[in-house]
């Protein structure tokens, strides 16, 4: 027998609907245009499904058993529905499951991506209720965003490749609530280019304040999930940091920040003479060899080594990893002799987290990153590093095999990177000393 509640002028209400719109009133909300429709297509839904339900049950067992009444926020408003109900109390509908009040597929979506966009939980409050008609408490909100936890865990385990040509690594650090106070807390990045050219972020990991205890920690995260061997490790100059990724990638070339050594400089120099050591630096790390960039450094020393002792010495200190650039091409020279990139990375984080001054825990602060970098990595790994297929045949030549196992060099010796100094660079250490 059919069903007359299953009855709908459709023909009818598109008219009244467009009447409807031309004199103002909204598609969305609790008044809106299509709130009738969305009350119609849902109640018909749920019958179909308990119709489908009651179908697999024995024959002359269950049955209908008229209808209860919901009160259902939805995108387009919040409607009364009628909802069917079965003789035994064993029809839980999908699309509106027991004791659910809110249609909430879309609607969490909607929440979700408002808060991966940074806005905070008042102000997708006010949003939600501007657009739909629908009061949503910062604790729903909180427990729908809370539905990430599960993907940002998966996504913080997931394999990761054999591989990587450069990684940049560094931290961000913010604000977050801690045992009844605020407290600064670093999110250690790791951010890789593949053989293929293509940027990904390999990890967020939060702890305490930057160390090169807690590196260690990262890398060795970064072993089990796979990566077997990263070529080129782009770090600032943090005590100990050089020494972590040794223990744990022994083969890795690193390059320190040549921003890092230069801001770290200038802490020892006096404004007035700000623009001419910067002059004379620049004059070091710009060189086109090493074997320029050490006359420089030998320049920079005679000039400012007396005045300012602390500055020149760590230049010397430094130098076997600072000069790690000069083995390369001007072309992997300008990806490795900073960490821009990572840096760059960051201030796009930085966009979406700045209405966020302090976070309530760390989960709070990760699910936020989470979903900030699926937008930045999606825009990011659009497109390879800019002449990379050049970059990779001068890393397959240098690297061989650990640049690409199935390379075969016959014709071609790899050519060695040891990760001692120079012959040049062990002259010029002696003769400082």
């Amino acid at each position: 027998m059919e069903d007359k509640t299953d009855k709908f002028d459709y023909e009818a209400f598109e008219k009244e609907a467009m009447k409807q719109l031309l004199l103002g009133k909204p598609l969305s909300g609790s008044d809106g245009v299509l709130t009738p429709l969305v009350k119609r297509l849902m109640e018909a839904s749920l019958r179909g499904e308990l119709s489908a339900h009651l179908a697999e049950e024995p024959p002359g067992g269950n049955r209908r058993n008229g209808h209860g009444r919901k009160r259902v926020k939805t995108a387009h408003g919040e409607v009364e529905i009628a909802t069917p109900r079965d003789r035994e109390g064993t029809f839980d509908p999908v699309l509106l499951p027991k004791r659910e009040r809110v249609l909430n597929a879309e609607l969490d979506m909607k929440i979700i991506k408002l808060y991966g966009l940074g806005m905070s939980q008042r102000d997708i409050s006010d949003h939600v209720r501007d657009l739909y008609g629908i009061e949503v408490s910062e604790a729903t909100i909180s427990a729908v965003t809370d539905q990430v936890i599960a993907d940002v865990q998966t996504w913080r385990q997931r394999p990761l490749e054999a591989r990587y040509a450069i990684v940049w690594l560094d931290a961000i650090h913010f604000k977050v609530k801690q045992e009844g106070r605020v407290v600064n807390k670093a999110v250690y990045t790791a951010l890789g280019v593949g053989p293929d050219g293509h940027k990904d972020l390999l990890g967020l990991y939060v702890g305490q304040s930057e160390g090169a205890k807690f590196w260690l920690g990262v890398l060795g995260d970064l072993r089990q999930r796979g990566v077997e061997d990263m070529l080129i490790a782009c770090i600032d100059n943090l005590s100990g940091f050089s020494d972590a990724i040794s223990l744990v990638y022994p083969q890795s070339d690193i390059q320190l920040c040549i921003v890092h050594q230069v801001r770290n400089t200038l802490k020892y120099v006096s404004y007035k003479h700000y623009k001419e050591v910067v002059k004379d630096m620049r004059a070091i790390y710009r060189a086109p060899g090493e074997q320029q960039a050490l006359h420089a450094l030998e320049v920079f020393s005679d000039k400012w080594g007396e005045r300012y002792p602390q500055a020149v010495s760590s230049w010397h200190t430094n130098w076997p990893l600072l000069a790690s650039q000069y083995r390369y091409s001007e072309r992997i020279r300008r990806l490795i002799y900073t960490t821009n990139p990572i840096e760059g990375f960051h201030a796009q984080l930085r966009k979406y987290t700045k209405t966020k001054r302090v976070f309530d825990n760390d989960m709070a602060l990760l699910k936020l990153l989470y979903l900030a970098q699926q937008r930045i990595v999606e825009k990011m790994a659009a497109k390879p590093i800019f002449a990379w297929r050049e970059i990779a045949a001068e890393l397959r030549l240098l690297f061989g095999p650990r640049f690409d196992p199935q390379a075969i060099n016959t014709d071609q010796q790899v050519l060695s990177l040891p990760r001692t100094p120079s012959f040049k660079t062990q002259q010029h250490q002696h003769h400082q000393q």
